[in-house]
């Protein structure tokens, strides 16, 4: 399947010509296309006008035998309806009715084809001559290699327990993993961010598993798959220059324009990951607010729906919310390149949303993909990656790092009403696009106020979009002194790690161990480890106690920690296991594996062999059968 699938990709060479007035002749052309569009919808209207009176004289040819119209749209001729006599029974009367209507349907469908030939059309110019994949980083027949190629939706499949037997904690539950996944051939350029969103989940019930992959149904999908063909360009691969800026947001504005698609009813792709929020199950995409999913007793996946809790949520929600075990309260937040660029919001534990409390003090949003929250503060990172507009002007990417700008990190109180009280510490050096955790703690040596901050830091923010495979990532540990203002930080660990988690139970709260996934090079995951940072706060040395790696030619993804007793408020945090998706590349064959999280090899102590193969993907979420029974 995944040779079928290249092959299909760019069958013939591209041609790498740019032209520099390309773009505007396209924007001319669209502006053509939404013309014809509307005289193509009058059109219509009066030839139903004139049909239902037979007197249509321009669309129609009469002799005295037969007569025929013309289907412009294909440039053949089929017989037109004949109108009853008057002597004709109730019973032909409304026979010729239905075939009046029927008829006219298919007319009205076949002239809505005209500017969506014509728009498909522009879109191959584009991508030909304007902004063809030049870059390794945004070619589909790249990116979507291997096991980062697209796989079909699977109904309910039962699995195999090939190794060992499924942990009794795990029963009933659901592990759900969220990824890209495109529904059609790329036509042009393609990022590894772009696809839409694709969960696949296993569910296990009485020591079996059944396993299922679904789309997230997004506004976005059903209308392209209604459309067959993509609408929407990406702001990760569509506008690499000022060129394709203008061509691709001219041919977007045509399809608007001809009512193709309805950004009101948003754009994102929901590929990121997944939320417990107040009993109700959601994938997340930054770009857009939450889809409501819901989980089946058979293991299927269904999409509710798009979800802006009661209209108080705006466009859109980070991937990445922080749920308090203790509480049930949720945190998040949204970003975009206009003011204000920061904006933070909270929910109860029944899911009711807070109002809004806007930042103004962040000039210009980075790249701000996740955050940390600690029980009395949340902690926004401002990276040298950002929107940068204006680098199209100059050929380059929107999305582009600052070197010149100095990080910080924003410390507000989590239940402020506004943004009085927020802080922003200078922390060179230090840029991060996950966090793992934050905890509040009074400084041993002074007494003071600190916040604790555990992520992995990139130190090739340069690569972070075009050279995935030289990237970085140093875990490390940072101590912000409220009081002194003074901000020290350190690794943990030497690997290359990053996609790391928690015992859910400690989040924003003081915790020991982290798991993180080995990237061994970007973005594939060769292995998991454990890490013990109460190690790093004595001699500093690294913080690896455990590790499993998965063989030669075997990459997983982001690991997950489920605790083997979580309602016992005495077991030990590190009591549970760590489950993954592994994927073996020699035999095309993809696993769920189980890992005993306290054994110092992080020992196998299952494995579920895979109906279909899982492609590379982001993050997921275990759920308990407790919580599965009760989504609302």
């Amino acid at each position: 399947m995944d040779a079928s699938f290249l092959r299909r990709l760019y069958p013939s060479s591209v041609t790498r010509t740019r032209s520099s007035s390309s773009a505007a002749a396209v924007a001319s052309a669209s502006s053509t296309c939404i013309a014809l569009h509307s005289t193509s919808v009058s059109s219509v209207k009066v030839f139903e006008d004139k049909s239902k009176t037979q007197t249509s004289t321009t669309t129609t040819t009469t002799t005295t035998t037969t007569t025929k119209r013309l289907n412009r749209s294909t440039n053949r001729y089929y017989p037109k309806i004949q109108s009853p006599s008057p002597t004709s029974t109730p019973e032909k009367k409304q026979e010729y009715r239905l075939a009046a209507a029927q008829t006219s349907a298919s007319d009205i469908q076949q002239l809505s084809l005209i500017p969506s030939t014509i728009f498909n059309g522009f879109d191959d110019i584009i991508n030909k001559f304007i902004d063809p994949p030049v870059q390794p980083s945004v070619d589909p027949r790249f990116v979507l290699s291997g096991n980062f190629a697209p796989v079909d939706e699977l109904p309910p499949t039962e699995c195999e327990v090939i190794e060992g037997a499924l942990p009794p904690c795990l029963d009933g539950g659901a592990y759900i993993r969220n990824g890209p996944n495109p529904q059609f051939l790329p036509r042009g350029p393609y990022h590894l961010f772009d696809g839409d969103g694709m969960l696949h989940c296993l569910r296990i019930s009485g020591g079996r598993a059944t396993f299922c992959s679904r789309y997230v149904q997004t506004y976005k999908y059903t209308m392209e798959q209604q459309a067959g063909t993509s609408l929407l360009p990406s702001v990760f691969s569509g506008f690499q220059s000022l060129a394709a800026f203008a061509a691709r947001g001219a041919l977007a504005a045509a399809r608007v324009a001809a009512g193709q698609y309805d950004l009101t009813n948003g754009f994102g792709v929901a590929n990121t990951s997944l939320a417990l929020l107040g009993r109700q199950l959601f994938a997340l995409g930054e770009s857009d607010v939450p889809y409501k999913i819901r989980i089946t007793p058979q293991g299927d996946i269904e999409t509710v729906g798009r979800h802006d809790f009661d209209g108080k949520l705006f466009m859109s929600m980070t991937a990445h919310p922080k749920v308090d075990p203790d509480t049930g309260e949720a945190f998040a937040f949204r970003y975009g390149p206009t003011p204000p660029s920061l904006t933070y919001f909270r929910f109860n534990s029944a899911g009711g949303k807070h109002p809004d409390v806007p930042i103004f003090s962040l000039p210009r949003a980075p790249l701000l993909h996740d955050f940390a929250v600690t029980k009395k503060y949340v902690i926004f990172p401002d990276i040298q990656l950002g929107m940068e507009p204006f680098k199209l002007i100059t050929g380059g990417s929107v999305v582009a790092s600052d070197v010149g700008k100095v990080p910080r990190l924003g410390v507000l109180p989590r239940y402020a009403v506004d943004e009085r009280e927020m802080r922003w510490f200078d922390v060179p050096g230090f840029n991060i696009i996950h966090a793992v955790n934050a905890w509040d703690e009074k400084d041993d040596d002074t007494g003071n106020d600190s916040i604790v901050m555990v992520a992995p830091n990139i130190l090739s923010l340069e690569h972070t979009f075009d050279r995935m495979d030289l990237i970085h990532c140093s875990m490390e540990k940072v101590r912000i002194d409220l009081t002194s203002g003074m901000v020290s930080r350190h690794p943990i660990s030497t690997r290359n790690l990053d996609m790391a988690v928690i015992n859910p139970a400690y989040v924003a709260k003081k915790n020991r161990y982290v798991y993180g996934a080995v990237e061994d090079p970007p973005p594939y995951v060769s292995g998991v480890v454990k890490l013990d940072v109460a190690m790093a706060e004595g001699d500093r040395r690294e913080c690896i106690v455990a590790s499993r790696m998965y063989g030669p030619g075997c990459y997983g993804g982001e690991p997950f920690f489920v605790a083997r007793t979580p309602e016992d408020p005495e077991a030990d945090e590190d009591d549970g296991y760590v489950v993954s998706y592994v994927h073996d590349e020699r035999r095309g064959e993809s696993r769920f594996v189980v890992m005993d999280a306290k054994s110092p090899t992080l020992d196998v102590v299952a494995s579920v062999r895979l109906p279909q193969r899982v492609p590379y993907g982001f993050h997921g979420l275990f759920v308990r059968d407790e919580d599965l029974q009760n989504l609302i």
